[in-house]
Protein backbone atom coordinates (compact mmCIF):
# COMPACT_ATOMS: atom_id res chain seq x y z
CA UNK A 1 0.00 0.00 0.00
CA UNK A 2 3.07 2.58 0.66
CA UNK A 3 4.14 1.64 -2.74
CA UNK A 4 0.65 2.48 -3.88
CA UNK A 5 0.79 5.80 -2.13
CA UNK A 6 3.84 6.76 -3.70
CA UNK A 7 3.87 5.53 -6.99
CA UNK A 8 2.50 9.08 -8.22
CA UNK A 9 5.99 10.83 -7.40
CA UNK A 10 8.39 8.69 -8.91
CA UNK A 11 8.85 10.49 -11.98
CA UNK A 12 12.20 11.87 -12.08
CA UNK A 13 12.92 15.38 -13.33
CA UNK A 14 15.55 14.27 -16.16
CA UNK A 15 13.06 11.90 -17.45
CA UNK A 16 10.25 14.00 -17.61
CA UNK A 17 12.27 16.51 -19.32
CA UNK A 18 14.83 15.02 -21.31
CA UNK A 19 15.10 16.70 -24.43
CA UNK A 20 15.29 13.70 -26.60
CA UNK A 21 12.37 12.26 -24.83
CA UNK A 22 10.07 15.83 -25.36
CA UNK A 23 10.88 15.96 -29.01
CA UNK A 24 10.17 12.36 -29.61
CA UNK A 25 6.86 12.80 -27.18
CA UNK A 26 5.85 16.05 -29.35
CA UNK A 27 6.29 14.22 -32.78
CA UNK A 28 4.57 10.81 -31.61
CA UNK A 29 1.68 12.76 -29.99
CA UNK A 30 1.02 14.75 -32.44
CA UNK A 31 0.76 12.08 -35.11
CA UNK A 32 -1.40 10.14 -32.41
CA UNK A 33 -3.62 12.41 -31.95
CA UNK A 34 -4.49 13.38 -35.65
CA UNK A 35 -5.18 9.92 -36.52
CA UNK A 36 -7.09 8.74 -33.75
CA UNK A 37 -9.77 12.16 -33.10
CA UNK A 38 -11.67 11.65 -36.25
CA UNK A 39 -12.42 7.99 -35.06
CA UNK A 40 -14.16 9.11 -31.96
CA UNK A 41 -17.35 7.17 -32.29
CA UNK A 42 -19.91 8.03 -29.77
CA UNK A 43 -22.53 5.94 -31.51
CA UNK A 44 -21.05 3.21 -33.76
CA UNK A 45 -23.69 3.14 -36.74
CA UNK A 46 -25.94 0.59 -36.01
CA UNK A 47 -26.45 -2.46 -39.01
CA UNK A 48 -29.01 -2.64 -40.99
CA UNK A 49 -32.35 -4.71 -39.85
CA UNK A 50 -34.59 -5.99 -42.07
CA UNK A 51 -37.61 -7.54 -40.52
CA UNK A 52 -40.59 -9.44 -42.17
CA UNK A 53 -44.04 -10.09 -40.86
CA UNK A 54 -46.21 -12.72 -41.54
CA UNK A 55 -49.51 -13.96 -40.98
CA UNK A 56 -51.62 -16.67 -41.04
CA UNK A 57 -53.94 -15.20 -43.75
CA UNK A 58 -51.03 -15.09 -46.18
CA UNK A 59 -50.36 -11.34 -45.77
CA UNK A 60 -47.01 -9.75 -44.73
CA UNK A 61 -44.98 -6.77 -44.78
CA UNK A 62 -40.98 -5.96 -44.81
CA UNK A 63 -39.84 -3.64 -43.01
CA UNK A 64 -36.29 -1.84 -43.10
CA UNK A 65 -34.69 0.39 -40.56
CA UNK A 66 -32.26 2.99 -41.46
CA UNK A 67 -30.42 5.54 -39.47
CA UNK A 68 -29.93 9.08 -40.98
CA UNK A 69 -26.37 9.09 -40.41
CA UNK A 70 -25.57 6.76 -42.97
CA UNK A 71 -26.26 9.91 -45.64
CA UNK A 72 -23.72 11.19 -44.12
CA UNK A 73 -19.76 11.29 -45.54
CA UNK A 74 -18.64 10.77 -41.71
CA UNK A 75 -21.56 8.78 -40.10
CA UNK A 76 -19.88 7.25 -37.44
CA UNK A 77 -18.56 10.67 -36.29
CA UNK A 78 -22.40 12.30 -36.31
CA UNK A 79 -24.95 12.35 -33.01
CA UNK A 80 -28.05 10.44 -33.57
CA UNK A 81 -30.75 13.00 -35.37
CA UNK A 82 -32.97 13.69 -32.17
CA UNK A 83 -37.07 14.11 -32.09
CA UNK A 84 -36.67 17.73 -30.87
CA UNK A 85 -33.98 18.43 -34.40
CA UNK A 86 -36.70 17.10 -36.39
CA UNK A 87 -39.33 18.91 -35.35
CA UNK A 88 -37.46 21.95 -36.40
CA UNK A 89 -36.73 20.84 -39.71
CA UNK A 90 -38.96 21.80 -43.22
CA UNK A 91 -41.22 19.74 -44.92
CA UNK A 92 -39.06 19.64 -48.19
CA UNK A 93 -36.18 18.68 -45.82
CA UNK A 94 -38.11 15.47 -44.26
CA UNK A 95 -38.95 14.97 -48.07
CA UNK A 96 -35.19 14.90 -49.20
CA UNK A 97 -34.21 12.40 -45.82
CA UNK A 98 -36.59 10.13 -47.49
CA UNK A 99 -35.34 10.19 -51.17
CA UNK A 100 -31.87 9.67 -49.47
CA UNK A 101 -33.17 6.71 -47.43
CA UNK A 102 -34.80 5.38 -50.77
CA UNK A 103 -31.29 5.26 -52.78
CA UNK A 104 -29.36 4.15 -49.87
CA UNK A 105 -31.74 0.89 -49.16
CA UNK A 106 -31.51 0.11 -52.78
CA UNK A 107 -27.67 0.61 -52.94
CA UNK A 108 -28.07 -1.91 -49.47
CA UNK A 109 -30.47 -4.66 -50.09
CA UNK A 110 -31.72 -6.97 -52.36
CA UNK A 111 -34.62 -9.09 -51.87
CA UNK A 112 -35.90 -11.92 -54.04
CA UNK A 113 -38.59 -14.39 -53.52
CA UNK A 114 -39.07 -17.95 -55.19
CA UNK A 115 -40.36 -18.04 -58.43
CA UNK A 116 -39.90 -14.62 -59.13
CA UNK A 117 -36.35 -13.65 -58.67
CA UNK A 118 -34.93 -10.29 -57.59
CA UNK A 119 -37.83 -7.64 -57.55
CA UNK A 120 -38.11 -3.81 -56.83
CA UNK A 121 -40.31 -2.91 -53.47
CA UNK A 122 -42.12 -0.10 -53.57
CA UNK A 123 -40.81 1.23 -50.27
CA UNK A 124 -43.20 3.63 -48.13
CA UNK A 125 -40.78 5.47 -45.62
CA UNK A 126 -42.32 7.38 -42.25
CA UNK A 127 -40.06 8.44 -39.23
CA UNK A 128 -39.94 6.50 -36.01
CA UNK A 129 -37.60 5.77 -33.22
CA UNK A 130 -36.32 2.04 -33.38
CA UNK A 131 -38.30 -0.91 -34.15
CA UNK A 132 -40.72 1.07 -35.38
CA UNK A 133 -41.53 2.54 -32.16
CA UNK A 134 -43.54 6.01 -32.35
CA UNK A 135 -41.19 9.34 -31.25
CA UNK A 136 -42.44 10.97 -27.94
CA UNK A 137 -39.58 12.03 -26.12
CA UNK A 138 -37.86 14.96 -27.21
CA UNK A 139 -34.38 13.22 -26.93
CA UNK A 140 -35.61 9.95 -29.13
CA UNK A 141 -33.39 9.18 -31.98
CA UNK A 142 -35.12 9.50 -35.29
CA UNK A 143 -35.07 6.82 -37.41
CA UNK A 144 -36.51 5.87 -41.25
CA UNK A 145 -38.49 2.85 -41.42
CA UNK A 146 -39.45 1.71 -45.18
CA UNK A 147 -42.49 -0.63 -45.03
CA UNK A 148 -43.60 -2.78 -48.61
CA UNK A 149 -46.64 -5.16 -48.22
CA UNK A 150 -46.06 -8.04 -49.40
CA UNK A 151 -48.49 -9.81 -52.76
CA UNK A 152 -48.90 -13.12 -54.08
CA UNK A 153 -47.66 -14.82 -50.78
CA UNK A 154 -49.74 -18.54 -51.03
CA UNK A 155 -47.62 -18.22 -54.19
CA UNK A 156 -44.57 -18.13 -53.39
CA UNK A 157 -42.12 -20.88 -52.11
CA UNK A 158 -39.61 -18.87 -51.03
CA UNK A 159 -37.91 -15.92 -49.71
CA UNK A 160 -34.13 -14.36 -49.39
CA UNK A 161 -32.26 -11.28 -49.09
CA UNK A 162 -29.00 -10.18 -49.73
CA UNK A 163 -26.75 -7.68 -48.73
CA UNK A 164 -25.32 -5.96 -51.81
CA UNK A 165 -21.72 -5.56 -51.98
CA UNK A 166 -21.28 -1.56 -52.18
CA UNK A 167 -23.15 -1.64 -48.71
CA UNK A 168 -20.55 -0.90 -45.73
CA UNK A 169 -23.06 -1.92 -42.80
CA UNK A 170 -24.02 -5.48 -41.99
CA UNK A 171 -27.87 -6.61 -42.47
CA UNK A 172 -29.76 -8.16 -40.07
CA UNK A 173 -32.48 -10.77 -41.28
CA UNK A 174 -34.91 -11.16 -38.80
CA UNK A 175 -38.80 -12.56 -39.85
CA UNK A 176 -41.79 -13.04 -37.07
CA UNK A 177 -44.78 -15.09 -37.87
CA UNK A 178 -48.12 -14.21 -36.11
CA UNK A 179 -46.19 -11.87 -34.03
CA UNK A 180 -43.75 -14.16 -32.80
CA UNK A 181 -39.94 -13.66 -34.15
CA UNK A 182 -38.41 -17.00 -35.49
CA UNK A 183 -35.55 -18.57 -34.85
CA UNK A 184 -32.54 -18.00 -37.04
CA UNK A 185 -31.36 -14.59 -36.89
CA UNK A 186 -28.12 -14.70 -39.43
CA UNK A 187 -25.91 -10.94 -39.56
CA UNK A 188 -25.09 -10.30 -43.55
CA UNK A 189 -21.78 -8.64 -44.08
CA UNK A 190 -21.87 -6.88 -47.69
CA UNK A 191 -22.12 -9.33 -50.37
CA UNK A 192 -23.62 -12.11 -48.46
CA UNK A 193 -26.99 -13.58 -48.91
CA UNK A 194 -29.25 -15.05 -46.21
CA UNK A 195 -30.76 -18.78 -46.31
CA UNK A 196 -34.31 -19.13 -47.95
CA UNK A 197 -37.10 -18.68 -45.91
CA UNK A 198 -39.30 -21.44 -46.81
CA UNK A 199 -42.54 -20.01 -47.38
CA UNK A 200 -44.59 -23.35 -47.91
CA UNK A 201 -44.13 -24.49 -44.56
CA UNK A 202 -46.50 -21.17 -43.85
CA UNK A 203 -49.07 -23.13 -45.13
CA UNK A 204 -49.40 -25.52 -42.48
CA UNK A 205 -49.99 -22.84 -40.11
CA UNK A 206 -53.02 -21.28 -41.96
CA UNK A 207 -55.33 -22.87 -39.49
CA UNK A 208 -53.83 -20.59 -36.79
CA UNK A 209 -51.76 -23.28 -34.94
CA UNK A 210 -49.63 -21.38 -32.86
CA UNK A 211 -47.34 -24.42 -31.50
CA UNK A 212 -43.88 -23.10 -30.94
CA UNK A 213 -42.47 -26.07 -32.56
CA UNK A 214 -44.23 -25.85 -35.40
CA UNK A 215 -43.05 -22.05 -35.83
CA UNK A 216 -39.29 -22.83 -35.13
CA UNK A 217 -39.77 -25.84 -37.70
CA UNK A 218 -40.94 -23.39 -40.49
CA UNK A 219 -37.46 -21.65 -39.79
CA UNK A 220 -35.04 -23.19 -37.75
CA UNK A 221 -31.50 -22.36 -38.73
CA UNK A 222 -30.35 -23.47 -35.49
CA UNK A 223 -28.30 -22.07 -32.51
CA UNK A 224 -25.29 -22.83 -33.66
CA UNK A 225 -25.32 -20.68 -37.11
CA UNK A 226 -26.55 -17.71 -34.95
CA UNK A 227 -23.37 -18.01 -32.71
CA UNK A 228 -21.33 -17.99 -35.23
CA UNK A 229 -23.06 -14.90 -37.26
CA UNK A 230 -22.46 -12.98 -34.18
CA UNK A 231 -18.86 -14.07 -33.57
CA UNK A 232 -18.12 -11.59 -37.05
CA UNK A 233 -20.46 -8.73 -35.88
CA UNK A 234 -18.79 -8.49 -32.37
CA UNK A 235 -15.18 -8.61 -33.65
CA UNK A 236 -16.08 -5.68 -36.07
CA UNK A 237 -17.52 -3.93 -32.87
CA UNK A 238 -13.97 -3.90 -31.97
CA UNK A 239 -12.19 -3.74 -35.02
CA UNK A 240 -11.93 -1.28 -36.90
CA UNK A 241 -15.57 0.60 -35.31
CA UNK A 242 -14.63 0.11 -31.67
CA UNK A 243 -11.93 3.21 -31.04
CA UNK A 244 -12.59 3.72 -27.65
CA UNK A 245 -12.35 0.16 -26.67
CA UNK A 246 -9.32 -0.11 -28.66
CA UNK A 247 -7.70 2.27 -26.18
CA UNK A 248 -9.18 1.13 -23.49
CA UNK A 249 -7.56 -2.37 -24.15
CA UNK A 250 -4.11 -0.21 -25.16
CA UNK A 251 -4.08 1.51 -21.64
CA UNK A 252 -3.91 -1.88 -20.26
CA UNK A 253 -1.39 -3.18 -22.63
CA UNK A 254 0.62 -0.42 -21.57
CA UNK A 255 1.13 -0.87 -18.26
CA UNK A 256 3.06 -4.02 -18.49
CA UNK A 257 4.34 -6.40 -21.15
CA UNK A 258 4.00 -9.61 -18.45
CA UNK A 259 1.76 -12.04 -18.89
CA UNK A 260 0.28 -12.23 -15.46
CA UNK A 261 -0.73 -8.39 -15.44
CA UNK A 262 -1.73 -8.79 -18.33
CA UNK A 263 -3.91 -11.75 -17.82
CA UNK A 264 -5.62 -10.52 -14.75
CA UNK A 265 -6.43 -7.24 -15.74
CA UNK A 266 -7.79 -8.73 -19.46
CA UNK A 267 -9.53 -11.19 -17.50
CA UNK A 268 -11.44 -9.02 -15.04
CA UNK A 269 -12.54 -6.59 -17.62
CA UNK A 270 -14.10 -9.17 -19.61
CA UNK A 271 -15.99 -10.39 -16.79
CA UNK A 272 -17.22 -7.08 -16.01
CA UNK A 273 -18.44 -6.03 -19.47
CA UNK A 274 -20.11 -9.90 -19.78
CA UNK A 275 -21.96 -8.85 -17.16
CA UNK A 276 -23.14 -5.83 -17.79
CA UNK A 277 -24.02 -6.71 -21.60
CA UNK A 278 -26.04 -9.57 -20.50
CA UNK A 279 -28.43 -7.51 -18.19
CA UNK A 280 -28.26 -4.48 -20.59
CA UNK A 281 -29.41 -7.35 -23.58
CA UNK A 282 -32.02 -8.95 -21.64
CA UNK A 283 -33.21 -5.46 -20.38
CA UNK A 284 -33.14 -5.78 -17.25
CA UNK A 285 -31.14 -2.47 -16.82
CA UNK A 286 -31.09 0.64 -18.67
CA UNK A 287 -28.86 3.47 -18.86
CA UNK A 288 -28.57 6.24 -21.58
CA UNK A 289 -25.63 6.29 -23.87
CA UNK A 290 -25.92 10.46 -22.93
CA UNK A 291 -23.95 8.38 -19.42
CA UNK A 292 -22.17 5.63 -20.55
CA UNK A 293 -20.45 7.09 -23.31
CA UNK A 294 -18.84 10.32 -21.68
CA UNK A 295 -17.59 7.70 -18.75
CA UNK A 296 -16.13 5.30 -21.11
CA UNK A 297 -13.64 8.35 -22.62
CA UNK A 298 -13.36 8.93 -18.94
CA UNK A 299 -12.21 5.77 -18.55
CA UNK A 300 -9.53 5.58 -20.79
CA UNK A 301 -8.12 8.97 -19.50
CA UNK A 302 -7.83 7.33 -16.30
CA UNK A 303 -5.99 3.93 -17.37
CA UNK A 304 -3.56 5.87 -19.24
CA UNK A 305 -2.84 8.52 -16.55
CA UNK A 306 -2.65 5.71 -14.07
CA UNK A 307 0.31 4.32 -16.62
CA UNK A 308 2.25 7.23 -16.22
CA UNK A 309 2.19 8.00 -12.60
CA UNK A 310 1.28 5.01 -11.32
CA UNK A 311 3.18 2.59 -13.23
CA UNK A 312 3.46 -0.62 -11.08
CA UNK A 313 0.76 -3.26 -10.93
CA UNK A 314 -1.41 -3.85 -7.55
CA UNK A 315 -4.84 -4.76 -6.82
CA UNK A 316 -6.03 -1.26 -7.05
CA UNK A 317 -5.45 -1.53 -10.68
CA UNK A 318 -8.20 -4.57 -11.02
CA UNK A 319 -10.88 -2.49 -8.93
CA UNK A 320 -10.60 0.05 -11.58
CA UNK A 321 -10.63 -2.26 -13.94
CA UNK A 322 -13.40 -3.97 -13.18
CA UNK A 323 -15.64 -0.71 -12.84
CA UNK A 324 -15.01 0.64 -16.14
CA UNK A 325 -15.53 -3.03 -17.72
CA UNK A 326 -19.13 -2.83 -16.27
CA UNK A 327 -19.49 0.69 -18.08
CA UNK A 328 -17.64 -0.41 -21.44
CA UNK A 329 -20.25 -3.41 -21.45
CA UNK A 330 -23.52 -1.29 -21.38
CA UNK A 331 -21.55 0.64 -24.04
CA UNK A 332 -21.77 -2.50 -26.01
CA UNK A 333 -25.55 -3.68 -25.69
CA UNK A 334 -26.89 -0.84 -27.84
CA UNK A 335 -25.87 -3.04 -30.78
CA UNK A 336 -28.06 -6.47 -29.46
CA UNK A 337 -30.73 -4.68 -27.20
CA UNK A 338 -32.62 -3.43 -30.06
CA UNK A 339 -33.34 -6.72 -32.57
CA UNK A 340 -36.09 -8.71 -30.24
CA UNK A 341 -34.18 -11.56 -30.45
CA UNK A 342 -35.96 -14.76 -29.22
CA UNK A 343 -34.85 -16.39 -25.86
CA UNK A 344 -32.68 -19.24 -27.63
CA UNK A 345 -31.33 -16.83 -30.31
CA UNK A 346 -30.50 -14.15 -27.58
CA UNK A 347 -28.56 -16.79 -26.24
CA UNK A 348 -26.49 -17.64 -28.99
CA UNK A 349 -25.92 -14.58 -30.48
CA UNK A 350 -24.72 -12.76 -27.06
CA UNK A 351 -22.91 -15.49 -26.67
CA UNK A 352 -21.46 -15.12 -30.27
CA UNK A 353 -21.10 -11.65 -29.75
CA UNK A 354 -19.17 -11.38 -26.99
CA UNK A 355 -16.67 -14.12 -28.20
CA UNK A 356 -15.82 -11.57 -30.81
CA UNK A 357 -15.20 -8.54 -28.75
CA UNK A 358 -12.30 -10.87 -27.14
CA UNK A 359 -11.36 -12.53 -30.26
CA UNK A 360 -10.88 -8.71 -31.26
CA UNK A 361 -9.33 -7.46 -27.82
CA UNK A 362 -6.72 -10.66 -28.36
CA UNK A 363 -6.36 -9.09 -31.61
CA UNK A 364 -5.07 -5.47 -30.48
CA UNK A 365 -2.91 -7.07 -27.67
CA UNK A 366 -0.99 -9.09 -30.16
CA UNK A 367 -0.64 -6.38 -32.33
CA UNK A 368 0.57 -4.56 -29.72
CA UNK A 369 2.92 -6.78 -28.91
CA UNK A 370 4.53 -7.23 -32.00
CA UNK A 371 4.69 -4.05 -32.37
CA UNK A 372 6.75 -3.70 -29.23
CA UNK A 373 8.54 -6.88 -28.73
CA UNK A 374 11.75 -5.73 -30.16
CA UNK A 375 12.53 -3.74 -27.65
CA UNK A 376 13.52 -5.64 -24.57
CA UNK A 377 15.47 -2.83 -22.53
CA UNK A 378 12.33 -1.86 -20.10
CA UNK A 379 13.41 1.39 -19.18
CA UNK A 380 13.73 2.53 -22.82
CA UNK A 381 10.16 0.42 -23.40
CA UNK A 382 8.55 3.06 -20.63
CA UNK A 383 10.35 6.10 -21.98
CA UNK A 384 9.95 5.92 -25.68
CA UNK A 385 6.36 3.79 -25.60
CA UNK A 386 4.41 3.41 -22.30
CA UNK A 387 5.30 7.26 -21.16
CA UNK A 388 3.94 9.09 -24.63
CA UNK A 389 1.47 6.37 -25.62
CA UNK A 390 -0.28 6.98 -22.20
CA UNK A 391 -0.45 10.40 -22.71
CA UNK A 392 -1.29 10.36 -26.15
CA UNK A 393 -4.34 7.41 -25.60
CA UNK A 394 -5.60 10.24 -22.31
CA UNK A 395 -5.27 13.23 -25.13
CA UNK A 396 -7.45 11.18 -27.44
CA UNK A 397 -9.98 10.16 -24.39
CA UNK A 398 -10.21 13.96 -22.93
CA UNK A 399 -11.04 15.14 -26.22
CA UNK A 400 -13.72 12.28 -26.49
CA UNK A 401 -15.11 13.11 -23.04
CA UNK A 402 -15.80 16.72 -23.68
CA UNK A 403 -17.07 15.92 -26.61
CA UNK A 404 -19.46 13.47 -25.68
CA UNK A 405 -20.77 15.89 -22.53
CA UNK A 406 -21.06 19.04 -24.56
CA UNK A 407 -21.42 18.28 -28.24
CA UNK A 408 -23.70 15.54 -28.45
Amino acid sequence: MKQDQICWKKMGPSFLFSASTLGFLTMFLILFFLLLVPLAIPHPVPDVPVRTYLAADGSGIIKIEVDPRCFSEDPEGEPYLRLNQYLRMSQSHRDQMRDQALDYVRRTVEIAFEPGGVVQPDWSFEFTTFQSGALTRADDPVMLTGGWRLEHLPSRKGYQIRALPEGELSVLFLNFYQGQVMTGIQVLFPGESSRVLDLKGLAKAKLGDSDRNLIEGIFSLGSWATFVSFIRAGLVHVVPFGADHILFVLGLFLLSRKWRPLLWQVTTFTVAHTFTLGLATTGLINVPSSLVEPIIAGSIVVIALENVFCPRYSPWRLLVVFMFGLVHGLGFAGALSELELPSISLLAGLLGFNVGVEVGQLLVISLAFIATVWLRNEAYYRKFVVFPGSLCIAAVGAFWMVERVFFQ
